[in-house]
């Protein structure tokens, strides 16, 4: 049977998000070989705000925010101080001490930490599976940690592999945080970007971060700005509301890693380990155990 019109334009849209945020690894790696984490955080939180500030001001839907609670607003922009602010700052810092090849694989594992998350915040119960997921991934997390060495249970840089698993958390809290927001997601995400841009742009302003930039730098802040935390979200966002199985589309995220891996490879000149191989395969066996849960049984 063939894919009804809608499907196929789903999985389109999902694809083109799913290529965007493929690159986007590199894009980071790049960028931060000529600024520090908070600069880049800074031009791409600004990026994204001016883009999501555009969209909602050419689909008419700008004049909406004045519809929103003033206790919504606080919860969205406390919301923005995690995601883009400590988020990215976090992640950023994290590939600025990691091979991207690592921080990428190591920042997948978001997709385990969100169910353990939400068993204390939402009251959810801890089932079997999200343990054995959650164990099978994290030891992939050790065998990227150590490059290999498992035996010495010495991390390559502690530093850097804890920047990369704190970030995973913040953006899990971010996702569950969302959970009771009832704003729409664009005018959501622009009144939080509201809000972590002013806070950036005041630090960055009393550490002197945004003087004397190289056109690196703002390039990859509009890149990652527009791409990563843009567009990427509005292509996924049209393709899980044009799908008429969600699952499917969810399942185009998968591409994403063996993607991210090509281009570090072929743009960074990264040698990609074995470890990394191997660490990042396990870390995907774990994502699509949970993913693939059978309805059926009741221990999962």
């Amino acid at each position: 049977m063939n894919p009804e019109p809608s499907d196929r334009r789903a999985v389109a849209f999902g694809l083109g998000a799913v290529v965007l945020w493929s690159t986007v690894a590199t894009a980071f790696n790049l960028s931060l070989d000529y600024v520090p984490p908070l600069t880049l955080v800074t031009l791409a939180s600004i990026t994204s705000w001016l883009f999501l500030g555009g969209i909602l001001l050419f689909s008419g839907d700008l004049g909406t925010l004045n519809q929103i609670k003033i206790s919504e607003w606080l919860r969205l922009s406390a919301l923005g101080l995690i995601n883009p602010t400590l988020y990215y700052f976090l992640l950023f810092g994290a590939y600025a001490r990691l091979p991207a090849q690592e921080a990428m694989a190591i920042n997948y594992t978001w997709g385990l930490v969100l169910p353990l998350l939400a068993v204390p915040l939402l009251g959810q119960a801890l089932k079997r599976r999200d343990i054995g997921c959650a164990a099978i991934s994290y030891c992939g997390v050790f065998v990227i940690a150590t490059r290999g060495d498992v035996l010495s249970f010495e991390l390559s840089d502690p530093t850097g592999v804890g920047l990369a698993m704190a970030s995973t958390v913040l953006w899990a809290l971010y996702w569950i945080g969302n959970t009771r927001i009832s704003t729409p997601p664009i005018q959501g995400l622009f009144v939080g970007f509201t809000a972590a841009t002013v806070v950036l742009l005041t630090l960055a302003g009393l550490t002197g971060s945004l003087v004397n930039l190289p056109w690196q730098a703002l390039a990859g802040g509009l890149y990652i700005g527009f791409f990563e935390m843009g567009l990427s979200f509005i292509l996924w966002l049209k393709a899980m509301k044009l799908t008429q199985n969600t699952a499917r589309i969810s399942t185009l995220i998968f591409l994403s890693p063996p993607l991210s891996l090509i281009l570090i490879w072929a743009l960074l000149g990264e040698a990609i380990k074995g470890s990394t191989l191997v660490g990042l395969a396990m870390i995907l066996t774990g994502l699509a155990m949970q993913h693939w849960r059978r309805p059926h049984d009741p221990s999962v």
